[in-house]
């Protein structure tokens, strides 16, 4: 039994454009196609192939994912489990997003000015990540994967810390790889590493020498910091926005030190905090 584009329309609940659509597209051909007229045909059998066309369509697959599902039924299963599970991780972006953006309506952060007691911290390099580079559009240093290498180190660091003894006494946070000669040059590279994740730790001296065989162990100086937290994920413009709410807010007196910008982590955003110094500093840091 054939039936006419219009018949087949209205038994699938596809617009002719749609069915036409489909056709080019090769995930819907019709049955038949008149040489003289064009006009397209299709088998009543067809119909469950558009009800599956239409299921796929509705779960936002795009027509290249249909079309590799409708040509491989064994990988269909695969194809429509990946996809749920992108469209999982948009959706917790979404809605990430949203109570972001809430959060900036509601109440803008404000910076913070605070004491920060001293600490002994594990200190490692961050594997560099790649700058994208886009046609006609800046180079652009990706955060979210900035922030997942630095979460992924900071695991090791636990991780080695907890196995040799010591405790975590802190939140972890990440800084510039300025601190030596060699990683300011490297730090200038393309090829890093251009981060350094931070542990605060508490040991006794012979865990702390044991910890020092496989990776820096460093005193951290206590230091007056301003700080603001930003929620959400870190980006450049939230980075941006941060450095420039802390360089404008250094109180009479003091001025801020790049150099002791830290990147604290948090499970909902992450902290900006710059270390002030009196001016009285200034010159000999020069």
């Amino acid at each position: 039994m054939s039936l006419s584009i219009k018949d087949f329309s209205e038994v699938s609940e596809l617009p002719p454009q749609t069915l036409r659509f489909y056709h080019s597209e090769g995930l819907l051909v019709p049955a038949e196609v008149d040489e003289a007229t064009g006009y397209r045909y299709y088998a009543i059998e067809q119909v469950e192939t558009a009800l599956l066309v239409t299921a796929l369509r509705g779960t936002g697959m795009s027509v290249k994912l249909v079309r590799r599902a409708l040509e491989a039924p064994d990988t269909a299963s695969a194809l429509l489990k990946e996809h749920a599970e992108a469209l999982e991780r948009q959706r917790e972006a979404e809605d990430e997003a949203v109570a972001t953006a809430r959060e900036l309506l509601i109440s803008w952060p404000e910076v913070q000015r605070k004491e920060t007691p001293g600490t002994t911290v594990l200190s490692k390099a961050v594997p560099a990540v790649a700058v994208q580079r886009r046609r006609g559009q800046p180079d652009r240093y990706d955060w979210e994967e900035v922030t997942a290498a630095v979460s992924a180190t900071v695991g090791e660091l636990i991780t080695l810390a907890e196995g040799q003894g010591a405790a975590v006494a802190g939140t972890a946070w990440f800084s510039w790889a300025g601190e030596t000669t060699e990683q300011k040059e490297q730090a200038l590279t393309e090829q890093g590493p251009h981060w350094l994740a931070k542990l605060p730790i508490v040991a006794g001296p012979e865990t702390l020498a044991a910890l020092a065989e496989k990776v820096d162990v460093q005193t951290f100086e206590a230091r007056e910091e301003l700080s603001i937290q930003l929620p959400g994920r870190n980006s450049m413009p939230k980075y941006s926005t941060a450095v420039s709410r802390l360089v404008t807010q250094a109180p009479e007196g003091f001025f801020p030190d790049f150099s002791g910008l830290r990147h604290i982590l948090h499970e909902d955003g992450v902290e900006t905090a710059m270390r002030l110094r009196p001016l009285s500093e200034a010159e000999g840091l020069t």
